[in-house]
């Protein structure tokens, strides 16, 4: 094994070994007892409950990360990336089709093996804890229906990448970088309208009180709303949320069934008024481009090791290609991934505690919000207790009692 399929292989048992102490040290800290702001909230027998449910999903999230490295090692060492390649090949396509089969082919192998444990945890742990909503007629429908949009989306994105790298020298990495954040930036703008609402019914909310109420905090922060939805959350699922998505006139903020349902007016209203907090803090626009920059960083790196020799035989490949270069050098990327995603789950929980401060003090009864976060966290039996490793490499959204606090400090000020 040469010095490519060394790094691969020490991050993939490394990152592993995090997942597994983070999973660990989290399960450990949910002994803890019932969090103050949490007496009356959680009973002993729903925090027992909740307890329950972090314990049987880490257990099946470890063993099925463990299946998983197992099965991308043992494909590796077997030459698994190579008798494909060679299989393929033999069929006498050209380079840009091989491509698409390749890269076509191993997702596949990955989703097959993937659906067995989705299966478990949809209808045997989620139903098992009364999450669970899918029926097998919608569960197979959502399956279709990613196949079909990664075909007619994912398709012609990857055949461009392809093509740009076969073609276009050595610019290909920008000009492949500018043709995905056009595509990416579009799609943003008509998921709202075509692509979500095939997966869900999104229905405007009808006049009410909770309509009044929305569109007088929205004018009083001059915040232009042009739709707010209510999204059939309970088809899937009986956990519940909320969210901002869309640029522009297809803007959309879309509130869960199942929210609606749990919640009063003013707490709903609170749970807006931070959704429309990221919005005015500039937060979406700061992840996108951030995302934009990662993306064209990776494209950059993913140039230099171009048809690589010695990056090829570390996972016993006879011949080169643009499209194994692709997929080995995510392989090989897989560290500097890990070290952004901290930093941008760091990021992402500053921004949180930021919509919230906008929540609190734009919304009259922005004190609400810590109410709604305290039924929410009840209704979808999140971890009160997290461990702080396990927040520092997972967490998007900081722990539900430091936003609480938060939240309580705000209105403890003189």
């Amino acid at each position: 094994m040469n010095i490519f399929g060394t790094v691969v292989f020490v991050t993939l048992l490394f990152t592993f070994f995090l997942t597994l102490v983070s999973e660990l040290l989290n399960l450990k800290a949910s002994a803890a007892g019932i969090p103050a702001e949490f007496v009356g909230v959680y009973d002993d027998a729903a925090y027992r409950q909740s307890r329950e449910y972090l314990g049987t999903s880490t257990r099946f999230s470890l063993f099925s990360s463990a299946v998983d490295l197992l099965l991308l090692l043992l494909f590796w060492f077997a030459g698994g990336f190579n008798a494909l390649d060679q299989f393929i090949r033999a069929q006498g396509f050209t380079s840009l089709a091989n491509g698409l089969l390749y890269i076509g082919a191993l997702m596949l192998l990955q989703s097959l093996f993937a659906l067995p444990f989705s299966i478990y945890k949809t209808f045997v742990i989620e139903e098992r804890f009364g999450f669970n909503k899918t029926t097998p007629a919608v569960f197979v429908a959502d399956l279709f229906k990613t196949l079909l949009l990664a075909l007619l989306l994912g398709t012609p994105l990857l055949a461009g990448v392809l093509w740009f790298f076969e073609k276009s020298g050595p610019m290909a990495w920008l000009l492949a970088w500018g043709g995905i954040t056009l595509l990416s930036l579009l799609l943003q703008y008509v998921a709202p309208t075509w692509i979500m609402p095939l997966f869900n019914k999104f229905v405007p909310l009808e006049e009410g009180a909770l309509k009044r109420a929305i569109m007088d905090y929205a004018q009083s922060v001059r915040f232009p709303l042009t739709g707010i939805y209510v999204i059939d959350g309970s088809k899937r699922s009986a956990k519940a949320n909320a969210f901002f998505t869309g640029f522009g006139k297809r803007k959309r903020i879309a509130l869960f069934d199942t929210l609606i349902a749990a919640h009063p007016v003013d707490e709903l209203v609170a749970v807006l008024a931070h959704e429309i907090g990221h919005f005015k803090k500039k937060h979406i626009i700061i992840n996108m481009i951030l995302s934009i920059c990662n993306l064209g960083v990776l494209f950059f790196l993913l140039s230099l090791f171009m048809n690589n020799r010695s990056l090829f035989d570390a996972f016993f490949m006879k011949e080169l290609s643009v499209y194994g270069s692709l997929i080995f050098f995510m392989l090989l990327y897989a560290p500097v991934e890990l070290i952004l995603s901290i930093f941008l789950q760091l990021l992402s929980r500053k921004h949180e505690f930021e919509a919230d401060a906008y929540a609190v003090t734009t919304y009259s009864k922005g004190g609400m919000l810590a109410d709604a976060l305290k039924n929410l966290s009840r209704s979808n039996l999140s971890n009160l207790t997290p461990h702080p490793f396990y927040v520092f490499l997972n967490y998007s959204h900081p722990p539900v009692v430091q936003r609480i606090e938060r939240i309580r400090a705000h209105f403890a000020k003189p």
